[in-house]
């Protein structure tokens, strides 16, 4: 694959080529659901001439640039960046003007191969431990109901599959009479190993129940009777890692900070260092590099894919709660006068310093036509 010339902004590989170049192989090596399928054909086609568009044309010089619809999945490396600029304007009106604290709640390496098996029923355990934790905690070491937003990932750097749960929680709460807002002064928000422990026992709990009422009958694991109590049994004698940092000094850079882990997919394209028709290089942490075949790139990339309506961002505690007006009252918001929507012109101008609605060259307005029938190209790769 031949990296495109550099310019402004623009990566020099397209994760988008590699699933057209080698999509039908993964699909022979490894079965993919559905829903990968769909992501697959998506990011495939986004930005290409097979999703449509139209041509900017200046009346001016003549300049023409033809501009392609993108697919909007969200799982697409290419359609996140407007997605999480809107986002961070519509919570930075909600935001409390506190400080928060970020906290990650990790499941252990040996439910992984649960996860992956039935990824909507963990997940959903996973995110009703973290609010379980954090809003019992709340309300028992401080008498306080707190709110706080969060954002399942499921990968490492190296796109290895390692589900965990990003929080952003408020430091202090709404008294539970509803009377006061109790802040939080110290530098961490509870002991981790206190959260640890009670985020392993209801997540136990929660897949317990599960397994009672026949949901994991697919897993052949667990034909054998016993091995679901001995995994239990298993795991239950492991340290569950549950990670604090040190709170926000501002607010105001709450939704900022969050907003990249919001909308943040496995990998962007500006992490590939090289690609061939034999490998694909793309950075990990500082200049280390990974190197994965393009299958194995690919195979990789689709153990993230969600469950197609599955909800990765949720808003718990007062986040969650009509008590949120009650909790502004008291503290303010972060932003409490609410900003005007803005144009997504607006919001590229933001984000690549260009305005798109004028001519790169003579800074004349553009005219937008129709893409021509002919100008468009067939589907890309295999349909979902």
């Amino acid at each position: 694959m031949k990296p495109r010339p550099a310019e402004a902004g623009r990566a020099r590989f397209d994760i988008g080529e590699i699933v057209c170049a080698h999509r039908a192989q993964l699909e022979v090596e490894h079965p993919l659901t559905r829903e990968q399928k769909r992501v697959l054909t998506d990011i495939g086609q986004c930005r290409t001439a097979a999703l449509g568009g139209h041509v900017d044309q200046c009346p001016r010089c003549g300049y023409e640039h033809p501009s392609y619809n993108s697919c909007r999945n969200r799982h697409c490396p290419k359609c996140q960046a407007l997605a999480q600029e809107k986002w961070i304007a519509r919570r930075t009106e909600r935001l409390l003007d506190v400080r928060h604290f970020h906290v990650v709640f990790t499941l252990p390496s040996q439910l992984r191969f649960l996860a992956k098996l039935a990824p909507r029923e963990v997940f959903d355990v996973l995110f009703d431990a973290v609010k379980r934790t954090l809003l019992e905690l709340g309300a028992s070491r401080l008498d306080a109901f707190l709110g706080a937003t969060l954002v399942l990932h499921t990968w490492t750097r190296k796109l290895s599959f390692h589900p965990h749960i990003h929080a952003i929680v408020t430091a202090g709460g709404l008294s539970l009479d509803g009377k006061t807002f109790r802040r939080m002064r110290g530098k961490y928000l509870f002991p981790v190993k206190v959260m640890g422990l009670l985020f392993r026992g209801k997540v136990l709990a929660g897949l317990s129940q599960l397994y009672a009422a026949n949901a994991f009958a697919h897993v052949e694991h667990f034909d054998d009777p016993r091995a679901f109590a001995a995994l239990v049994a298993k795991v239950a004698k492991l340290s569950w890692n549950v990670y604090a940092k040190a709170p926000f000094k501002d607010a105001k850079n709450v939704v900022a900070y969050l907003g990249r882990y919001t909308h943040r997919v496995g990998i962007a394209n500006s992490r590939l260092v090289d690609v061939t028709d034999k490998q694909v290089v793309f950075r990990t942490h500082g200049e280390a590099t990974t190197t994965l075949t393009p299958v194995e790139f690919l195979a990789r990339l689709v153990q993230h894919v969600l469950p197609d309506g599955f909800h990765k961002i949720r808003h718990v505690g007062l986040y969650g709660s009509p008590k949120l007006d009650d909790a502004r009252a008291l503290v303010g918001s972060a932003h409490p006068a609410p900003r005007a929507s803005r144009s997504t012109e607006d919001l590229l101008l933001d984000l690549t310093g260009r305005d798109v609605r004028y001519c790169p060259a003579c800074l004349t307005l553009l005219t937008k036509l129709p893409l021509l029938p002919k100008e468009r190209g067939p589907p890309i790769g295999a349909a979902a």
